[in-house]
């Protein structure tokens, strides 16, 4: 059994520079260069097989080898948990054509501390108060220790079946705003954290910048 939570009613308007630092500068990653060439040569060597419809082609499955590489790339001196959370992440987002999330140790270092403070009790709770949110948050409580970051990733981006793109909403008391926050089209960083609770359980957060899930906004 596990439980899930999201902001996904949570922004409002647009927070002004709410979490920023040198770490999340673009100029600072010259391994984006490499990554949007790599995307570039993908879409390119799609569009060659000429068998496929343009619409057949774009929507092809991922290519999970390559955005495994990648998201390797996009996650330094990251141990194997965190390149699960990042790789997880990178595959949704590549089935919508968005660019693959890179791996921020900041955002990291929030996750950790706040896992940390939920190991007494594995409460599904928020690190910010409703409505006050400086963040990105997907947060994930499941029953035992065998719980992995792809679990917690599926469980969050199985919410697609109740988002209606067209409506831009989910469906009647379902919720889907686990889904569009890992998808956002202007989100580019990320950082989570895996805790064992004192009961034995587990608890994942995951927090993302900038954030999504505005109203009246699509996620891509």
């Amino acid at each position: 059994m596990h439980f899930l939570e999201s902001c996904s009613n949570c922004s409002v308007l647009k927070p002004e520079v709410p979490f920023h630092t040198d770490e999340m500068n673009p100029k600072y990653h010259p391994l984006l260069f490499i990554l949007l060439t790599t995307l570039l040569c993908n879409v390119l060597s799609a569009s060659s097989e000429a068998s496929l419809p343009p619409q057949a082609t774009r929507e092809r499955p991922a290519d999970n080898e390559t955005i495994y590489k990648i998201s390797k790339k996009l996650c330094w001196n990251c141990l194997a948990e965190s390149i699960e959370f990042l790789f997880s992440h990178n595959l949704v987002r590549a089935a919508k054509w968005e660019l693959p999330l890179i791996w921020d140790s900041q955002l990291q270092q929030y996750a950790n501390s706040w896992a940390g403070q939920r190991q007494a009790d594995c409460a599904l709770k928020h690190s910010f108060p409703e409505g006050d949110f400086k963040l990105g948050e997907n947060i994930f409580w499941g029953g035992g220790s065998t719980w992995t970051p792809t679990d917690a990733v599926k469980a969050w981006a199985d919410e697609e079946k109740y988002y209606n793109y067209q409506a831009n909403s989910c469906a009647d008391g379902q919720m889907c705003g686990h889904y569009t926050q890992i998808v956002w089209k202007t989100t580019r960083r990320i950082g989570c954290a895996r805790a064992i609770c004192e009961s034995g359980d587990v608890f994942m957060t995951c927090n993302y910048y900038p954030p999504g899930n505005y109203i009246g906004e699509r996620p891509y």
